[in-house]
């Protein structure tokens, strides 16, 4: 029972940096009904350039993060540009296709120049274990969890409150209807890309220095759970990201405590199609009928 607690306490960590790449994933997709499988990449991309902001400038922790926020939202920015845009009247697949080569170009560049080595994260925070009773809780793990919160937080405020915010709500719903309203369509979505690109980068830097490793594969399968975590919260609902973001991290780490740690990918995609048998439109999602 102690081993299964500690577990779901670890959940609530992993799936906090679940939760922030879901909502990129999220966020696009509500605007311009894209599923951009390079957001992965981005979130590798973001480690990197902590990585070597770190190593070669001796810079801190947070100073190092937030230029690589705005690094990697700058690279998403260019991406939505260069590969996007371009197809936005295309049809949904070529759009597919045309994420899945980003991804692997952004992949191979990265493997390229620095090759697939693994290299071990600067671990510019010391690390402090706390006991709670039987739990153990380290504070990067809190480092992990009050950040996540306090962006995504950060990102309820600026979709709400603010006039980009009520901007992308708008495109969200209707793209030209938003136009005719005088609403910058593509600088709405460009800085759609900028947030969630940023917000990856963010969960990047997290894990590198959680797990103390960056490699230019490290973004894969993270990619793909958080998507399933947007999937499996209502793909478009940015509340719905963050549920499946927990619930994805909780699923894996409670599968490692019962004893099937080979398995907890597989268990992931298999929730997955549960989900798509059972609700498709995710937890907070809702059917919606279209005319044809």
């Amino acid at each position: 029972m102690e081993v299964f607690v500690q577990q779901i306490v670890n959940g609530l960590f992993l799936g906090s940096v679940y939760a922030l790449m879901a909502l990129g994933y999220t966020m696009v997709y509500g605007i311009i009904k894209l599923i951009n499988f390079a957001h992965g990449e981005i979130y590798m991309i973001g480690s990197f350039i902590g990585y070597f902001l770190i190593n070669q400038f001796n810079m801190g922790f947070f100073p190092a993060l937030i230029l690589s926020m705005a690094g990697s939202a700058i690279l998403g920015v260019v991406i939505e540009f260069l590969a996007y845009r371009p197809l936005r009247n295309s049809t949904r697949i070529a759009a597919l296709i045309t994420a899945i080569g980003v991804s692997y170009l952004l992949q191979n560049t990265m493997i390229y120049f620095f090759s697939s080595t693994t290299r071990p994260f600067p671990q510019v925070i010391e690390l402090r274990v706390f006991k709670l009773g039987f739990l153990s809780v380290s504070n990067i793990q809190l480092l992990i969890l009050g950040l996540s919160l306090f962006l995504m937080i950060a990102l309820n405020v600026i979709v709400q409150k603010t006039k980009m915010g009520k901007a992308m709500r708008a495109v969200s719903v209707d793209t030209d209807a938003a136009q005719l309203m005088g609403i910058d369509v593509n600088r709405t979505i460009s800085f759609t890309f900028a947030l969630g690109s940023a917000l990856a980068a963010a969960g990047g830097m997290m894990i590198g220095l959680y797990y103390n490793s960056i490699d230019p594969m490290m973004g894969y399968i993270p990619g793909l759970k958080s998507f399933i975590a947007a999937v499996l919260g209502g793909i478009g609902i940015i509340p719905g990201a963050a549920i499946g973001g927990f619930v994805i991290g909780l699923i894996e780490t409670l599968t490692t405590a019962l004893g099937f740690s080979d398995f907890k990918d597989a268990v992931v995609y298999i929730v997955l199609i549960l989900i798509l048998l059972v609700r498709p439109a995710g937890i907070l999602g809702k059917h919606v009928k279209e005319k044809v």
